[in-house]
């Protein structure tokens, strides 16, 4: 992992009111290139204004790339398919399941991070799907909005989200180009890829000029898991930091299956005097998001570990903050999906402003939606309960032995 380099700017920016507009804002005003991934686009209320966006830009002559996941967005609206490709938006699903795809334990790798770059010179990072904060393609209107952040970032990291959504789109061309036994054009995707990475240092070099004239000088960086290069990168970061921690850890997560080694730190962190918090899904969504958590509970909560739980609305942030100075917002979940199987991205950020900026936010969801989990009422929790927690564990370790890991 890189370390936290100084000369950035980072905005942090708490649910679709903040992020949509912040975002919409930016593709409007870029010039050359727009570069968007994401797990989900629904293209309804504030996902339809940012296609549009997407649209405009693409109109007046910037280069718009956008990749979905197959699984997270199986499918772009027959209406939008006809409306990007008559502006010229280039898009791609990543790895649609298919009928049989559920049983090809390799398919099982998704696309779950969310990043944008325009222009080469600004980023977002979080967990904040193109998806409208009222609305869920399975459970239909919400009646409050999701709990999630993203941050805005200028400063030298953002040439870092341009390599990887460069590479990252390279690959997909280079796949589809294989597949249909076009090599010549497999190859003039590759000289592509080399000539817009080229681009994006120029452009990156640009940006650092501005970040530091402007005296932003916020320590920070970019954090990615593939199932290449960067297999346990964010895992890492999270143990790194706790193992240091010596007053506080604070974590809200959407989706929490903390391997052993996780697990370890924060038990061990909180032995040890620390205070350890988290903030979790209260809301039931998915058999498996609800039930194969509880079972790692009881470890926690011995140790002394505070288990909150959001009910408010759905939970779907992934950020943490660690004594007062170290934070991180993005992507990736604590939970095998995220940690052995997605692609993810997380901005790590050593700086105590912003540090206490997002410690507040989760405060004030701890006061306002939390609710602690009573070690005594968990241990007695209902026989019905128990075995269906005991039942969703058991079938997510077997899915990982089917994909060949280990957790």
């Amino acid at each position: 992992m890189q370390p936290v380099r100084p000369g950035h700017q980072v905005q942090l920016l708490q649910g679709g009111q903040a992020f949509f507009p912040a975002l919409i804002g930016d593709i409007d005003r870029s010039a050359h290139e727009v570069r968007i991934e994401t797990y989900i686009f629904s293209v309804e209320a504030a996902g339809e204004q940012v296609a549009v966006a997407l649209e405009r830009a693409a109109q007046r002559g910037v280069s718009v790339y956008l990749v979905v996941d197959g699984v997270g967005t199986p499918r772009i609206p027959a209406e939008w398919v006809t409306r990007f490709n008559a502006a010229g938006v280039q898009w791609r699903i990543f790895s649609p399941l298919g009928r049989l795809g559920v049983l090809i334990p390799s398919r099982w790798r998704r696309l779950h991070r969310k990043l944008c770059v325009l222009d080469g010179t600004v980023a977002f990072c979080g967990g904040i799907n193109l998806l409208d904060d009222f609305y869920d393609p399975n459970h239909g209107a919400l009646d409050a909005p999701r709990f999630d952040f993203a941050v805005r970032v200028t400063g030298p990291l953002v040439q870092s989200v341009h390599e990887a959504t460069v590479q990252f789109w390279w690959r997909l061309q280079a796949a589809s180009n294989v597949r249909q036994n076009d090599f010549r054009a497999a190859w003039r995707a590759l000289q592509e890829a080399v000539t817009l990475a080229l681009q994006s240092r120029s452009a990156q070099d640009l940006g650092q000029l501005v970040a530091d004239s402007t005296a932003h000088n916020t320590n920070a960086t970019l954090v990615l898991r593939d199932n290449v290069r960067n297999r346990s990168r964010i895992e890492r970061s999270y143990r790194k930091a706790i193992g240091a921690a010596t007053k506080e850890i604070i974590i809200a997560n959407a989706y929490f299956v903390p391997g052993r080694k996780l697990r370890k730190g924060l038990i061990h962190a909180a032995l040890r005097g620390v205070r350890v918090r988290l903030l979790l899904q209260g809301r039931y969504e998915y058999f498996m998001q609800f039930h194969a958590t509880r079972p790692v509970y009881g470890a926690l909560l011995a140790a002394g570990v505070e288990i909150y739980e959001y009910s408010v609305s759905f939970l779907h942030a992934k950020v943490a903050v660690i004594d007062g100075h170290w934070a991180t917002v993005g992507s990736s979940n604590l939970d095998p999906l995220s940690l052995l199987l997605a692609r993810e991205a997380n901005v790590v950020v050593d700086d105590v402003a912003f540090a206490q900026d997002l410690r507040a936010r989760l405060e004030q969801a701890f006061e306002q939606g939390g609710v602690r989990v009573d070690p005594a009422a968990y241990a007695n929790r209902p026989w019905r309960q128990r075995f269906l927690d005991r039942i969703a564990f058991g079938v997510m370790r077997l899915l990982l032995f089917l994909n060949g890991k280990r957790y």
